[in-house]
């Protein structure tokens, strides 16, 4: 399995491509990591140093990768943080280029806008490029809670709002959606909730919520979620799969009382979760 993840890169900690690349490597999956920005720590720190890439870098790692013939052998492109929205044109040029080389890849896009009391926090235009162009080519889409009523333009506040808002992003393309980080009017207080929706039926997981706020788990998640659903192709499955494995590894970090995600200590639980949850059904 091949996986082309194009989104940003830290030095220090586990965000972006430094969250999904290994994650997907532990599971035996080939990496092509493009960094959209490299810094030496993700922005929660309050400062940060590096660089945000241009599109014509990206153009051209993807230009090197089509010459030594690898995008016929790509199965999935992910993407995550981008730093403007030609960084956004880039990525939708080469999932048309791996597309064309390979018929049978997939498009994972996790739309990353903003979260719930931050509101939006990327630049002008992404969040729209989000909306407008990112979700007409993408096969599966894995927004938080405000991306999902950001990018269907509703309100998720029950379980029948959040299934609205995911079959309005279902007619904009994506097949299947993801939605994460859902506190839902019957979601209990000390939980939190996931809702998958794909061609083979909606689905719903609760897991504890666990007292710490880190980031990279989201995208964690959006990785091991698409990596399932290619090689299970059940919904169903890769939401079970990636939501234990991403509580696991959050419960250890939260056991060490650590700032950032602690994945290397704690990779077994994206092979082996030591707590199973199951998705159930919604009708």
């Amino acid at each position: 399995m091949n996986i082309l993840s194009i989104q940003s890169h830290v030095v220090y900690g586990h965000v972006g491509n430094a969250a999904a690349t290994f994650v997907l490597q532990r599971l035996g999956a080939e990496v092509w990591p493009i960094h959209t920005v490299q810094f030496s720590n993700h922005t929660g720190y309050g400062a940060a140093r590096g660089e945000a890439f241009g599109a014509p870098l990206i153009r051209e790692l993807v230009e090197g990768l089509a010459e030594r013939g690898a995008l016929a052998t790509c199965d999935g492109v992910l993407s995550g943080y981008i730093g403007a929205a030609e960084i956004g044109d880039e990525i939708v040029a080469a999932v048309g280029r791996v597309k064309a080389a390979n018929a049978r890849a997939r498009y994972c896009c996790d739309p990353v806008i903003g979260d719930v009391g931050r509101g939006v926090y990327v630049r002008p235009g992404v969040a729209e490029f989000m909306r407008e162009r990112a979700l007409t080519v993408a096969d599966i889409v894995t927004p938080n809670q405000f991306e999902l009523d950001f990018l269907s333009g509703g309100a998720s506040k029950t379980i029948a709002e959040a299934l609205r808002a995911c079959e309005a992003l279902h007619a904009l393309g994506p097949r299947t959606v993801l939605a994460t980080s859902l506190a839902l009017e019957d979601t209990p207080k000390e939980a939190v909730d996931l809702f998958a929706s794909g061609p083979d039926g909606r689905f719903r997981l609760r897991t504890p919520r666990l007292p710490l706020a880190v980031n990279g788990a989201g995208d964690a998640m959006a990785a091991l979620f698409f990596l399932h659903l290619l090689r299970e192709g059940s919904t169903a499955a890769a939401l079970s799969q990636a939501a234990s494995a991403v509580f696991g590894v959050l419960a250890r970090t939260q056991a060490a009382g650590a700032r950032e995600l602690l994945l290397v200590a704690a990779q077994e639980e994206l092979v082996r979760p030591s707590r199973l949850f199951r998705a159930e059904a919604v009708l």
